[in-house]
């Protein structure tokens, strides 16, 4: 049984073009207000939407991302909220994609399999790990896509091909290439470099692919697109709706931007 992601992407390759897939941190400013703003992701223009779980050491975010993950954390959130509101979305959307990424430690604390059944009921459809090592995510990899969880795995410009290749055949589904090598939000590397590397994953990656890490403009979502499935956007949309009077309207209009509607 093919997965949500899986359609998604198959359905963006039908169409002759790549995704947006947005990133929010879950509960930022707060609970209710980040729930709203999910809720309006879809209608706005995300292919695939990825929520940050809260973490009190987020060590692949940038400062705008760390900065979103505190405010929730002081806010309430928790994981089992997180789950909640997922299953929140999922009344009014069953066709966009969600993709959870935060960091191994809680789920160790739940157990994998209570964790990933709690996925599943909820509506998550895929996992991004960026502090699980390798060799100790294919059993869990495993386990996640015997229940429809598709575990989304890194790689990085200094991936080698042999590498890539392996890691997208664990990963299965869909692949995560950083743009750059350090954390988000950085600046991104000379286009002829990144052009260069992001050919390499696709030649020897087996799965679809994203980008992300320093993509903040409709320009660069347009050359990304070019170059892969999909393009992620995340600190640009936090800063963005921090601070704001109208954040619900704020996040729309800027993602419509990065899509090119507006």
């Amino acid at each position: 049984m093919s997965t949500r992601i899986e359609r998604q992407f198959q359905a963006l390759k039908d169409e002759g073009r790549a995704g947006l897939v947005t990133f929010l941190t879950a509960g930022d400013p707060d609970a209710e207000m980040s729930l709203k703003i999910l809720k309006g992701l879809p209608e706005a223009g995300a292919d695939l939407i990825e929520i940050g779980v809260p973490f009190s050491d987020p060590m692949a975010d940038g400062p705008a991302i760390q900065a979103s993950s505190l405010r929730a954390i002081k806010a309430g959130m928790t994981l089992a909220k997180v789950l909640d509101g997922v299953r929140s979305f999922r009344e009014n959307d069953n066709d966009t994609p969600i993709v959870l990424m935060g960091y191994y430690n809680p789920i160790l604390k739940w157990g994998q399999e209570a964790f990933l059944d709690r996925c599943v009921s909820a509506g998550v459809d895929g996992l991004s790990l960026p502090d699980l090592p390798l060799d100790e995510a294919k059993p869990f990899c495993k386990m996640a896509r015997s229940k429809g969880v598709s575990p989304i795995l890194l790689v990085a410009p200094n991936t080698p091909n042999e590498r890539i290749k392996h890691i997208s055949e664990i990963a299965g589904d869909l692949i995560y290439a950083v743009s750059i090598l350090g954390i988000t939000g950085n600046n991104l590397s000379s286009k002829d470099t990144l052009s260069d590397y992001l050919s390499r994953v696709r030649e020897h990656s087996v799965t679809q692919f994203v980008v992300g890490f320093g993509i903040s403009t409709r320009d660069d979502v347009k050359w990304f697109n070019e170059q892969a499935d999909g393009a992620v956007v995340g600190s640009a949309i936090i800063k963005n709706l921090i601070g704001n009077r109208n954040p619900i309207e704020t996040t729309n209009n800027f993602i419509q931007s990065l899509k090119g509607t507006v």
